[in-house]
């Protein structure tokens, strides 16, 4: 593999690209969060994955179990309270 150096002062500094994005919808709450979170507390791991181009895919995959489980919470909540009311008024 051959790098592209960029001048920097007295250093020579390797020219690391990333891909274009796809177009895609932008990144969703919990999938921003998570990020936030591997930037703050996990910072070699953020950048492991953004240099790898996986950052991006495993936010999305996160946003969207969350957003599956949130649509499942609702109904869950809708049946407990349909058994609360059956064991209490029954």
């Amino acid at each position: 593999m051959e790098f592209n150096y960029v001048p920097v002062g007295d250093y020579l500094l390797p020219e690391i690209r990333l891909s274009d994005p796809p177009d895609v919808p932008p990144l969703g709450r919990y999938g921003m969060m998570h990020k936030a979170y591997l930037k703050e507390h996990k910072p070699v791991l953020y950048s492991q994955l953004l240099l790898s181009e996986r950052l991006y895919p495993l936010c999305r995959e996160i946003d969207t179990a969350a957003a599956t489980r949130l649509k499942m919470i609702p109904d869950k909540e809708a049946a407990h309270e349909i058994i609360l009311h059956e064991l209490v008024y029954d």
